[in-house]
């Protein structure tokens, strides 16, 4: 999930941990905020190229047992700046939880944790929900913001934000399900022969889902909205020769994307270069990971910027969830 939530969820959960120990709520709350952001710190390690940097983001930092390992130190640093050594093992739980918590909602998108390590190195993703979402910060930080108020009845409203983000959380796995089957169904009466199918949320949103399904032909990609007045799903199919993909199966960029995308990725020939895209994140004509590889030195020579153009895709995103049955605004780019 982006910053301003792990900030938020941290916080909060320090707040809720803390309850009604001595000390300024303020302390608690920032401290809270900078253990709740502490496991994306990993971003600032290169591990040699850009693929290998896409794929071992969210490893052991986001792993559980070196998160309880750590736990230990980091409540130690936490009750020494809030001048609560007293209160040594509410810190401890806290600063377990929100490392815990943090690595939790993470998983819930669809990049990829590897909290098993070192037992597994399997990137675990729900992708029920996408790494920016107002319904589910929103609750936290009007939480945060009564109880550093002071109000008497602070701490309940910091743990109600908590109860209704979490609601919300389980809402995006329903919502996951029910449109999966919807989806099912309506392959199912399009006789679209698949391989594999992937159903993640649009961004910002819960009600717009995007889904993706691997053919023999390439992949197709349709958007459903709970909002929608028909159930079929309008599919845009894009051929793609998968041979590639075996032809360069040795070459490490390929075998890492293979493995971090669970198969939704596609290789495509360029002259002399290669490019790999990852299918999960962003939608046709605009990608959040695309790498120019080069076969002959086995190592990618860069990553593409992400296509981006808000003053079309923010409108279509709102007409598009409220079941306007509308053409995806990046076809024309990608096409």
């Amino acid at each position: 999930m982006d910053s301003l939530t792990q900030l938020a969820l941290g916080a909060a959960v320090a707040a809720t941990v803390m309850g009604k120990t001595p000390g300024s709520r303020l302390k608690t709350v920032l401290t809270g905020a900078v253990l709740g952001t502490l496991p994306d710190l990993d971003v600032v390690i290169d591990y040699g190229d850009a693929v290998s940097n896409m794929v071992l983001h969210r490893t052991e930092s986001h792993a559980v047992l070196y998160q309880t390992l750590v736990s230990p130190l980091l409540a130690w640093m936490a009750a020494m700046v809030c001048q609560q050594r007293q209160h040594y093992w509410r810190w401890l739980l806290a600063t377990w939880l929100i490392l815990l918590t943090h690595t939790a909602i993470d998983a819930m998108t669809v990049y990829g944790t590897q909290f098993g390590l070192p037992f597994t190195n399997t990137p675990f993703a729900v992708g029920s929900i996408f790494i920016i979402d107002p319904l589910y910060t929103l609750p936290l930080l009007l939480g945060l913001g009564y109880y550093l108020l002071s109000k008497p009845r602070g701490l309940i409203v910091n743990a109600g934000g908590l109860v209704v983000s979490s609601a919300y959380m389980l809402w995006s796995v329903l919502a996951q399900q029910h449109v999966s089957n919807v989806a099912q169904n309506s392959l199912h009466q399009q006789q679209l022969d698949y391989q594999q199918m992937l159903v993640t949320p649009a961004p910002l949103t819960t009600v717009l889902w995007r889904i993706v399904v691997i053919t023999e032909q390439g992949y197709a990609e349709g958007f459903y909205s709970l909002f929608d007045s028909t159930t079929e799903i309008s599919f845009t199919h894009i051929m793609r020769d998968h041979s590639l993909k075996q032809q360069y199966a040795r070459l490490k960029p390929v075998q890492q994307l293979h493995w971090f995308s669970r198969g939704f990725y596609t290789v495509q020939q360029q002259g002399d270069t290669l490019l790999l895209t990852d299918l999960r994140m962003g939608q046709e004509g605009s990608y959040a990971f695309e790498f120019v590889v080069d076969p002959e030195n086995n190592l990618p020579v860069q990553q593409l910027p992400m296509r981006r153009d808000m003053a079309t895709a923010l409108p279509w995103l709102w007409q598009r969830m409220w079941g306007q049955q509308l053409p995806s605004p990046y076809l024309a780019v990608s096409q």
